[in-house]
């Protein structure tokens, strides 16, 4: 768990909880405060509850995630009525799904590490009938249950359906959010066949991180946020 932004809550704003720290430059400057929780449930977790113990009033969950309905290309915007964890359903704030540009799917699910091929992907979709798979929202809900805060989930979904993770696009992710490239061109040397799958990855994170930046307009505070 690592801060990406001013460690104390807005009064009226949620706390948000993101991944990686790219995810959280993209969100800075809007004056929530924001923890990175390292892409993990653990951390996600652990980032919750400080957000709660500082002051927030709610809790977001926000960042990118995979696809699992193949109606989604990189890009879309999730944001669910729900979350689902090993047979438990989260239900999110309707007032701050609401805030967020409204429900575009019933169901996000968070798994315990991530899904990689797409077979798995569509074993996930079949099984949950989730939109989106991710590794932290869950995480978040069971804090705002725990803590009774409201919370809700954005994600833009980045590596789609119907394509695999490369091996390569996982090696160089670190707990504190970064990524570091040695460990990607090591598995990359290893097996080079993954090349093309990961150029393929990058164009889609590009896309990703653009319908990030873009949700802004989402979370941009309102007139009657002022404390």
């Amino acid at each position: 768990m690592y801060p990406a932004s001013k460690p104390t809550p807005h009064p009226a704003l949620p706390g948000i909880v993101v991944g990686m720290q790219a995810e959280a430059r993209l969100l800075n400057g809007l004056g929530y405060a924001i923890l990175i929780g390292g892409g993990m449930p653990a951390g996600a977790t652990a980032a919750a509850e400080r957000l709660v113990n500082a002051g927030a009033p709610s809790l977001l969950s926000v960042g990118l995630a995979g696809g699992l309905d193949p109606a989604l290309p990189p890009g879309a915007r999730v944001v669910p009525a729900a979350v689902l964890r090993a047979g438990r359903i989260y239900q999110a704030d309707l007032a701050l799904t609401h805030r967020l540009g409204g429900i575009t799917a019933p169901l996000l699910v968070t798994s315990e590490s991530a899904v990689i091929t797409a077979r798995d992907k569509a074993n996930l979709f079949a099984s949950t009938g989730a939109a989106a798979v991710d590794l932290e929202s869950a995480a978040v809900a069971e804090v705002a249950a725990r803590r009774g805060v409201p919370f809700a989930v954005l994600r833009i979904v980045c590596d789609p359906a119907t394509r695999d993770l490369p091996h390569a696009a996982l090696a160089g992710l670190h707990g504190d959010g970064s990524i570091t490239l040695l460990p990607l061109l090591a598995s990359l040397l290893r097996r080079p066949g993954q090349l093309s799958a990961l150029l393929r990855l990058a164009g889609d994170a590009r896309i990703a991180r653009a319908a990030l930046y873009a949700a802004r307009r989402y979370l941009t505070p309102h007139p009657g946020d002022s404390p």
